[in-house]
């Protein structure tokens, strides 16, 4: 675990990438230690991310006909979302020294690992709203939708910083990454028998 000081500079590092300062970058490690130090973010990520399992697992759970238990839906929905999360940079690591990128692949772990952990603090309004209202809700879709735009352009900013090649590489980047969350994260919930379509 990183002292805590170091956190802070890490956490303001990433939030700095996500609004276009490109000197956030000298405040990450990016040794090798900061490598797998940056997975730490997991761990501050955990408290918005419960929140969030607690309210879908809530709702799934709700029906008298449900295959399992709400605790077995939160703990499923936590099983998907950390995959969803760890899993594209595994794969990432294959894939970028094909896309020309293998040189800026632990500077963009590092930074996209302490900014998920921003973006789940930044969305944890819409979890906690998803404790009090279904997930079909107009003010919930707002929200939700709202700081989901939010979060992907600010990654956006992130990404083409760090990855350093322009926009248009930076953007493919992104998306690709994008794209392999979502795929995985719906891989998962579909091997676990979870089901959040509303």
């Amino acid at each position: 675990m990183p002292p805590a000081d170091d956190i802070q500079r890490y956490l303001v590092g990433a939030w700095r990438l996500m609004t276009g300062r490109r000197d956030g970058l000298a405040l990450l490690d990016v040794s090798a230690d900061g490598f797998w130090n940056s997975f730490f973010a997991i761990v501050l990520a955990l408290p918005p991310l419960f929140v969030d399992w607690a309210g879908w697992a809530k709702e799934l759970g709700a029906d008298p006909l449900a295959p399992t238990s709400q605790f077995s839906y939160f703990l499923r929905l936590g099983v998907a979302d950390l995959g969803a999360w760890v899993l594209p940079l595994i794969g990432l690591a294959f894939v970028a020294p094909l896309a020309g990128i293998r040189d800026r692949f632990v500077q963009y772990v590092v930074a996209v690992n302490w900014a998920s952990a921003i973006l789940s603090w930044l969305v944890l309004p819409a979890a906690l709203l998803r404790l009090v209202v279904s997930s079909d809700s107009s003010l919930f879709l707002l929200v939700s939708f709202g700081l989901f735009g939010l979060s992907m352009v600010l990654t956006w900013r992130l990404t083409t910083i760090v990855i350093a090649r322009g926009p248009a590489i930076g953007s493919a980047v992104f998306g690709g990454m994008f794209a392999a969350s979502i795929f995985v994260l719906f891989t998962l919930q579909s091997a676990l028998g979870i089901n959040v379509s509303g």
